[in-house]
């Protein structure tokens, strides 16, 4: 049980620690039907651009427009530095120099980004393109880049992050080879997502006790057990599934604010539940109803990124299913420790309770702190 603890510590302290949505960028890469130069277009999070070279000069939490242009050197320097695109066609591979061409301000659901423009110029029409990509993974290892080339109506997407920053993108094939990566993406995603995983903790650390007699007290069966965790994971599957793709979709949306700082409120609410039950037989409800909330969170990652047809179909599904194999395995290493600990007065009456405290504090760290918007704008 001390172990448990102390892993309930260190996740609070990473979550801490990164509240805030996964650092990503969003590269597009088009050729056009004619001629061998590629267009590049490379959306980066202010923020993250003020962490790796600075751009607020006068130090007042709000980057201006003055303030981007006057930077604007050193930005071209530091990103041309950490992307390579090479081409080929029959022939060995082809170094594609990128040109800078335009800088631009646009509004993603998660704040304000730089939009840098380039012509990659290719020596030869690209049958394939090689990206080589290492932005930002010296300060943040768990950036990724989110890549989508596009010709002739065909569509390509990858992730890269920092053990896997390269991607060959073949023109000439059919859509799906960013599939695995969308799977990683969605594995990673929801172990890294630390108010995803807390509040469905919320509901699972309930689930091998009962409140009777106003103390927790520890479930008999395992099949009821089992069949409580059952539900409540399922239902949260369906929903955050369900909101995912209608957000992917554009059908739904919300502005990031509001989302982030709802799912914030859903730990609160689930930790709260823990210290005061309220709702006790039907977690799977509560669980369906934030799940949707939560689908919503999980939707940004792919929204931005711009896809279309089957490249969006197989990233969608890649993303989806990462996240509910990260899911289970969560699920999976609980279940056994849940159980075999249940008796044990430090289950019952430090974990749950000062577990449930601390998840609290944090939910209110982070719906103070999202509502108010990151100091970047």
């Amino acid at each position: 049980m001390i172990r448990a603890v102390l892993c309930m510590v260190l996740l609070a302290w990473s979550a801490f620690a990164q509240a805030h949505k996964q650092s990503d960028s969003y590269l597009t890469i088009v050729q056009p039907p004619q001629g061998a130069t590629l267009d590049v277009q490379w959306d980066i999070a202010l923020r993250d651009l003020e962490h790796a070279i600075g751009l607020d000069t006068n130090a007042d939490a709000t980057i201006t427009w003055g303030e981007l242009k006057q930077r604007l050197d050193p930005i071209v320097a530091y990103t041309t530095a950490h992307l390579q695109v090479t081409a080929s066609d029959s022939t060995e591979p082809r170094n594609c120099p990128l040109q800078f061409q335009r800088l631009l301000v646009d509004e993603h659901v998660d704040g304000r980004y730089a939009v840098l423009r380039f012509a990659a110029g290719c020596p030869v029409r690209a049958a394939k393109i090689e990206v080589r990509y290492s932005l930002l993974f010296d300060i943040d290892p768990n950036h990724r880049g989110l890549v989508d080339a596009r010709s002739a109506g065909n569509s390509h997407a990858a992730v890269l992050a920092k053990d896997s920053n390269v991607a060959t993108l073949d023109f000439a094939a059919t859509a799906g080879r960013g599939f695995g990566s969308f799977i990683k993406e969605g594995i990673w995603h929801i172990w890294q997502g630390y108010d995803h995983v807390l509040f469905l903790l919320t509901l699972l650390l309930p689930a091998v006790v009962l409140y009777r007699d106003r103390q927790w007290q520890p479930r008999e069966s395992l099949r009821d057990s089992l069949l409580d965790i059952v539900k409540v994971v399922t239902a949260f599957t369906l929903a955050h599934s369900l909101t995912l793709t209608l957000g992917t979709l554009g059908w739904v949306y919300l502005p990031t604010r509001i989302v982030e700082s709802a799912i914030a409120l859903t730990v609160l609410l689930g930790a709260l539940n823990i210290l005061f039950p309220v709702v006790r037989e039907r977690r799977w409800l509560v669980a369906f109803c934030f799940g949707l909330i939560h689908g919503l969170g999980f939707a940004s990652v792919l929204i931005d990124l711009g896809l279309s047809g089957w490249s969006l179909v197989l990233a969608l599904v890649g993303f989806n299913g990462g996240v509910e194999l990260g899911q289970l395995a969560i699920v999976l290493v609980m279940i056994p420790v849940m159980y075999a600990s249940r008796r044990t007065s430090t289950y019952r009456r430090f974990l749950l309770p000062v577990g449930a405290a601390l998840v609290a504090c944090m939910a209110i760290f982070w719906m103070v702190e999202r509502w108010n918007g990151v100091l970047i704008t």
